[in-house]
């Protein structure tokens, strides 16, 4: 019998802890394998017992209902790999988590793991380049810029140093992937990351994140310093003669971090301010060297890319948005997790299907998709296919793909007035338009609360200047929130709701 419990942060949140003591005192000698999550976050804490059969699932699960469980009295919820949320997902770049311990090498390696590095091995730079181009992988942190290209900008850059750095610091409301691998399968994205430096010539890697990720920190420090050991990471990568180390830099959490430049200056131990582009960092990146910045999810996917094979990922997704997508479903949702899948699955087969609609019951009213600067869409574009062109043709973004959803009692006012007072806060103040403007914009949707409809022009006025005068997407993507909540649902804002044509 082999009996296997998640330890993602999650499940900790949840009370899994607690179970695994429980499991414990009652197995005695038989192993407890800790694991990353599964991503059905609403069945944290979840338990997984394989009798010969295949692994079975139970959950939630509490303390006390680990003996009857044991002895066969409480029924469990089938196969895991059977389970709707999960058997229904394109599982590629999540394929291990939440499968094997996420800090047992031999066991990443057994399922596929280091394949990618050691085909990558055999290649040249420009031929990696190539595989990366052909399987159309584009940024998953929210830009969707095409990593291949980025690559061969650092590639061909001449420098004496060039770096690696994994964009983890993953600050959008109900978005959770990056922890997820981070602290599920860190193998995959230390592979991912040897890779980009094989391929560009970068020597030195660092991945930064947040001081709220303490648990997705120390499995990934403790996964680089297995990595080395085994000869993954040194000075002779997999005995190839050629060099990749790489270490975790932890960050103080503000959200404009998340910003690629901003990242650096605070990678560099400066303050955490945008910077002017150009030089873009890939020329004049971290410390003034070429730098690849990418997200988790861009590196962590490139492993699979070079196992498999670009046409094997590319032959996934839809128009130009090529392989998988890991959805992040949160907020008011009954079945709230993770659904890795091709792209092209729409917005509302999402929330209706696979997340089940709304935890209260109540009708969903908006979903706002790519965190706190997305867009809200209403019911009516439910029809709208997860796809970067598509979603930006309905003047949405991707994003990191959170999806967070909202049922009928929603305050869309209130909500807009929450864009404007989050950017207020988490402005690096470089610029006027985000750090005066978010603070009108609060000041304005005020205004338009007392009953002031004259202010909703100013407000239009007051989004574009911010879009286009902008530094950075903190001040250019926060009138998405605003317009998107004024254009579906303008009688909250005292607005005449004109008839569909």
């Amino acid at each position: 019998m082999k009996v296997y419990l998640s330890q993602d942060a999650a499940a900790k949140a949840l009370g899994s802890e607690a179970v695994a003591a429980a499991l414990k005192e009652a197995l005695g000698d038989t192993p407890l394998t800790r694991v990353g999550s599964r991503g059905m976050v609403w069945l944290e804490p979840l338990l997984e017992i394989d009798r010969g059969q295949g692994r079975e699932a139970w959950g939630p699960v509490a303390p006390g209902d680990i003996p009857a469980i044991l002895a066969g009295d409480i029924p469990s919820l089938g196969l895991t790999e059977e389970i709707p949320f999960l058997a229904k997902q394109t599982r590629l770049t999540f394929q291990r988590c939440g499968i094997i311990d996420p800090l047992d090498l031999a066991q990443y390696e057994a399922h596929g793991g280091l394949a990618g590095l050691r085909r990558a091995l055999g290649l040249s730079g420009e031929q990696m380049i190539d595989e990366m181009k052909a399987s159309g992988l584009r940024g998953r942190g929210g830009a969707g810029f095409p990593t291949g290209i980025k690559w061969d900008t650092v590639r061909m850059a001449h420098a004496d140093q060039k770096y690696i750095v994994c964009n983890a610091d993953e600050g959008d409301s109900g978005t959770f992937a990056d922890r997820m691998i981070m602290e599920g399968d860190p193998f995959c994205l230390i592979e991912g990351m040897a890779i980009a430096g094989l391929c560009t010539g970068a020597t030195q890697g660092y991945v930064y994140t947040r001081s709220e990720y303490p648990d997705a920190v120390a499995v990934m420090r403790r996964a680089i310093e297995l990595a080395r050991a085994a000869g993954v990471l040194g000075g002779d990568v997999l005995g190839s003669g050629r060099a990749f180390d790489m270490e975790v830099r932890v960050g103080a959490g503000a959200y404009v971090c998340g910003e690629e430049t901003s990242l650096l200056n605070s990678l560099e131990g400066k303050r955490g301010v945008v910077r002017a582009k150009p030089p873009l960092p890939a020329l004049e990146g971290f410390l003034g060297r070429p730098t690849v910045v990418n997200n988790v999810i861009s590196l962590a996917t490139v492993p699979v890319i070079f196992e498999k094979g670009a046409a094997h990922y590319a032959d996934f997704g839809l128009g130009r948005s090529r392989g998988t997508i890991p959805v992040q479903i949160a907020g008011n949702v009954k079945h709230g997790g993770l659904f890795e899948t091709a792209f092209g699955m729409s917005l509302g087969d999402l929330v209706e299907e696979i997340g089940g609609g709304t935890a209260s019951g109540r009708p969903v009213k908006a979903v706002q998709i790519g965190g706190p600067l997305g867009a809200y869409f209403g019911r009516e574009k439910f029809d709208t296919p997860f796809g970067y062109e598509e979603f930006d043709g309905q003047g949405g973004l991707i994003g990191h793909a959170g999806v967070v959803v909202f049922d009928d009692s929603a305050d869309m006012l209130g909500m807009a007035r929450f864009a404007m007072e989050f950017c207020a806060v988490e402005s690096c103040g470089k610029c006027t338009p985000c750090r005066i403007g978010a603070v009108r914009g609060v000041e304005t949707l005020d205004r338009i609360k007392a009953g002031d409809g004259a202010a909703v022009e100013v407000l239009t006025d007051l989004c574009e200047v911010m879009k286009d005068g902008s530094l950075c997407a903190l001040g250019g993507f926060t009138p998405y929130p605003v317009l998107s909540a004024l254009e579906a649902f303008p009688e909250e804002f005292g607005q005449v709701k004109e008839a569909a044509e």
